[in-house]
C-alpha cells in the first residue's frame, strides 16, 4: 500500500470518527480542518502516485466532506437540523464504503516485485522480430508473417532515472483482467508497479559476454509475468530473453499499436476428444518451438551486428539455456533438442511431441507444483480411477486411459533427462501460478486456490534459487550445490528419485 493512499484512507476514517463522535456544535472546525488536510493529501496522491479505481470511495468521501464542512464553516445562519434517519443512513453508507475500500486495497495492492539478489544492475529492452519464412495461422493476421515481441533483461551499467514499469504496455491491462475473469478496469493500477530494471541501459562491462537464456510464458500469460525471474537471472550475469508467443498470450502490443489476444485455443476440438486435443497440442507446440529457434536466430544476427543493438558481441552463444512455464515449459523441453541450446528448465509444464523423437539426452530440470506432482504420482502408482472420480472430473474412462498412456511416456522422457544430469523436484504447497508473477497481483488468488498456500515471496525465492543454481552449474561451470539433493534452507523442495 502506497504512503499517500494510506494517508487518504486514514484521513477518511478520521473524518468519519469526528462526525460521529463530536457533538454538532463542536465538530464544525475540526471536520473542516481535517477535510482540508484530506483534500491536500488527495491532490498530492493524484500528483505523485496517480489515482486508481480502488480508491473511488475515499475520493468521493473527501470531496463531499470538504464541500459540506466548508459550507457549514462559512455559512452565517445556523443549519437546519438533519433528520436522525438521514444521518444514520449517511453514516452507514460511509462505513460500508470504507470497509469496501479496505477490502479493495487489500485485494488489489500496488505491490513491489522482489528485488534481484545478484550484484549487477539490470537493464531491459524490447525487440520486435518478424519471421519472413513463416505465415501466421492465428487471429486476424492469418496469412501474414509471424511476428514476435521479445523482452530482454541483461546485466547493466549503473542505470539512471526511474525503473521501467512492470507492465509498460498499459493498454493490455484490460485484457489481462479479462483473462482472470475480472472487469477490464480492475487491474489498471498495475501501471504503477515498478520493475527493478532500467530501460535501454548500457550492458555492463564487467564481463566480455554473458550466457543467453530464452524464456517462454504459458498459455494466456505474458512476457511481463516472468519479470522477477528474468531480473534475478540478469542480476547474476545472464542475458534473459522472454518471448511473447503471439496469440498464445492474453495480449501483446506491437510497436505500431496493434494488439493481439489469445486465440490458440481455436486449435482445440470443441468435443474434447483426447487424441484430437493431443494432436492439436503438438501442432501448437511446434509453432512455439519454432518461435524459440527463430528468436535464437535473431540473437545470432544481433551478436554479429546484422541487427543493430547494444547487445552486439555481448552474448555468449556457446552457453545458451531455455526455460518456460506451463506449455512454455514444454516448449523449453522441445526447444532444447536444438543443438545450440545446452540446458533447460520446465516450470510445471506437461510435455508435447513425445512420439516424434527419442528422449532428450541433455541435463534438464523439471520443477513442479505439488498439485501437478500429485497428478503425476497417480500415474506412477498406476492409480485405477473409480467411476465416481471420473464423474467428478468430467472424463470418460477411455479419455483417462489415453491421458495416462501419454503421461507414462512423459515420465519416461523426464527420467531420461534426469539420467543425463537433470533433476525432478516439486515444491510443497505450491500451485501452477506460483511459477509466475501472477502470485503477487492479489492475495485473493491464494484464497481461491489459484496460487498455493506457500507465501508468494517464499515461492519466488525458492524458484529463483534453484533456477540460478541449475543454470550456473551448466552454463557457468559453477554452483550446483542445490542439485545434489535436499537442502535444509529449502525444506519445501522435494526431490523425486523414482519416476517410474
Amino acid at each position: 500500500m502506497r504512503l499517500f493512499e494510506l494517508l487518504i484512507f486514514l484521513s477518511n476514517i478520521g473524518l468519519f470518527a469526528l462526525t460521529v463522535l463530536l457533538k454538532k456544535g463542536r465538530r464544525r472546525i475540526p471536520v473542516f480542518v481535517t477535510s482540508g488536510i484530506a483534500t491536500l493529501l488527495l491532490v498530492i496522491h493524484w500528483t505523485v502516485e496517480g489515482c486508481r479505481v480502488q480508491l473511488f470511495f475515499p475520493y468521493c468521501i473527501t470531496i463531499i466532506f470538504l464541500a459540506i464542512s466548508g459550507y457549514s464553516y462559512f455559512k452565517k445562519n445556523g443549519q437546519k437540523k438533519t433528520p436522525r434517519f438521514m444521518l444514520g443512513s449517511a453514516y452507514t453508507a460511509i462505513a460500508i464504503m470504507l470497509v469496501v475500500t479496505a477490502g479493495l486495497m487489500y485485494a488489489f495492492p500496488v505491490f513491489k516485485l522482489p528485488e534481484p539478489t545478484g550484484e549487477f544492475k539490470v537493464g531491459t529492452q524490447a525487440f520486435h522480430f518478424v519471421d519472413t519464412n513463416r505465415e501466421e495461422i492465428f487471429g486476424e493476421a492469418r496469412g501474414a508473417k509471424r511476428e514476435l515481441m521479445v523482452q530482454v533483461w541483461y546485466p547493466a551499467q549503473a542505470g539512471t532515472g526511474k525503473y521501467a514499469p512492470f507492465i509498460p504496455d498499459t493498454r493490455i491491462l484490460r485484457y489481462m483482467a479479462a483473462n482472470y475473469g475480472l472487469p477490464g478496469f480492475t487491474l489498471q493500477h498495475l501501471k504503477y508497479v515498478s520493475s527493478h530494471a532500467y530501460s535501454g541501459a548500457e550492458v555492463s562491462s564487467a564481463q566480455a559476454s554473458y550466457p543467453l537464456i530464452l524464456a517462454n510464458p504459458g498459455f494466456g500469460s505474458s512476457r511481463f509475468l516472468h519479470t522477477s525471474q528474468a531480473e534475478n537471472l540478469a542480476s547474476h550475469g545472464y542475458i534473459v530473453a522472454v518471448i511473447d508467443h503471439t496469440y498464445n498470450t492474453f495480449a501483446t502490443e506491437f510497436p505500431d499499436g496493434r494488439i493481439t489476444t489469445s486465440s490458440t485455443n481455436d486449435l482445440f476440438s470443441p468435443d474434447h476428444d483426447y487424441r484430437t486435443e493431443s494432436g492439436n497440442r503438438d501442432k501448437l507446440g511446434k509453432i512455439l518451438t519454432d518461435d524459440v529457434a527463430f528468436a535464437l536466430d535473431q540473437f545470432e544476427l544481433i551478436q554479429s551486428g546484422q541487427i543493430p543493438s547494444h547487445l552486439k558481441g555481448r552474448m555468449d552463444l556457446g552457453h545458451v539455456g531455455v526455460f518456460g512455464h506451463s506449455i512454455g515449459g514444454a516448449t523449453a523441453y522441445d526447444a532444447a533438442y536444438d543443438p545450440r541450446i545446452a540446458v533447460g528448465i520446465d516450470l510445471d509444464g506437461a510435455l508435447y511431441r513425445l512420439r516424434d523423437r527419442e528422449g532428450l539426452r541433455k541435463p534438464f530440470l523439471f520443477m513442479n507444483s505439488e498439485s501437478e506432482f500429485e497428478r503425476l504420482k497417480m500415474v506412477m502408482d498406476n492409480h485405477a480411477y473409480t467411476e465416481a472420480e471420473l464423474k467428478r472430473m468430467g472424463n470418460t474412462r477411455e479419455w483417462m486411459d489415453q491421458v495416462t498412456e501419454d503421461k507414462k511416456l512423459e515420465l519416461e522422457r523426464m527420467r531420461e533427462s534426469v539420467d543425463s544430469g537433470g533433476q525432478f523436484l516439486y515444491i510443497e504447497n505450491s500451485e501452477h501460478l506460483n511459477f509466475t508473477d501472477v502470485q503477487f497481483i492479489s492475495p485473493i488468488f491464494k484464497m481461491l486456490g489459484i496460487t498455493g498456500k506457500i507465501a508468494p515471496g517464499r515461492a519466488n525465492s525458492v524458484i529463483d534459487a534453484y533456477m540460478l543454481d541449475f543454470f550456473d552449474m551448466y552454463l557457468k561451470n559453477q554452483g550446483g550445490s542445490l542439485m545434489k539433493g535436499p537442502d535444509r534452507r529449502f525444506p519445501e523442495v522435494k526431490f523425486v528419485t523414482s519416476l517410474l
